[in-house]
């Protein structure tokens, strides 16, 4: 499903931010990215469906070529579903219209196919009641939530999540991973980037371990946390398992 073959990056220079990065994640797979911050995660999520560019390798999505692609950009993008830190969503527009807008203008749909389309994704993720409401009247993780169904209405091939849950409280952690936990028990490929190592125990496949813009690690989830190879993750999951 997503391929990326040695991907470098720099935002000038002397920062390189991704050094040489390949991984693959196949359909259906959960795939968990960690590791400290300033390490290029975000960074490489991002790279998935374009949102920052890079200077060497491949990035191949379902077969499309996502580092040469310059006209089909909001194509893939509706094809690839982005979840990120700060929800994202229109202020000025009702949460129904935020789940509408991209389906009428980028899959063409019309007016009631895209709200009955909306309204059954707020179901899913149990915020049907909120539907006339603005995001500035929602708590974090409810907006959060809505986030998820905006992406889910385009009908997304896979779905990458750039640290869903660091803006929240921690009550309202939980009812964020509880509906990616449900995503991916229904076959949905994740690229995840989060420190809750408690999701990915649970759902992940795979977890990929990068530092200093390098993937380091990339593991099946037990190897990862039973036996970490690298001293570098010895240390981040004695910290981060350690709170």
């Amino acid at each position: 499903m997503i391929t990326i073959e040695k991907v470098s990056k720099w935002y000038n220079p002397q920062f390189q931010v991704l050094k040489n990065c390949t991984t693959a994640v196949e359909k259906g797979e959960v795939v968990v990215v960690c590791g400290p911050s300033g390490s290029g995660k975000s960074t490489l999520i991002k790279t998935v469906n374009a949102l920052e560019p890079v200077q060497a390798g491949t990035i191949m999505v379902d077969g499309l070529n996502v580092t040469t692609m310059k006209k089909d950009l909001p194509k893939l993008r509706s094809r690839v579903g982005m979840v990120f830190q700060h929800f994202e969503l229109f202020p000025h527009l009702k949460i129904v219209e935020n789940l509408c807008l991209g389906q009428t203008i980028v899959l063409g749909r019309s007016e009631d196919a895209a709200k009955a389309k909306a309204m059954k994704m707020l179901e899913r993720v149990g915020l049907t009641a909120h539907a006339q409401k603005y995001p500035g009247q929602l708590s974090g993780g409810q907006q959060q939530r809505v986030a998820i169904a905006r992406a889910l209405v385009m009908d997304p091939i896979c779905m990458l999540f750039d640290e869903p849950t660091s803006a929240l409280d921690p009550e309202m952690i939980n009812e964020v991973l509880d509906v990616m936990v449900e995503l991916a028990k229904e076959g949905m490929t994740m690229m995840v980037v989060t420190h809750e190592m408690g999701f990915a125990k649970k759902v992940a496949n795979r977890v990929i371990f990068m530092d200093a813009g390098e993937i380091v690690e990339d593991a099946q989830k037990e190897d990862f946390f039973g036996h970490p190879r690298s001293d570098r993750a010895q240390q981040f999951l004695s910290k981060i398992l350690s709170h």
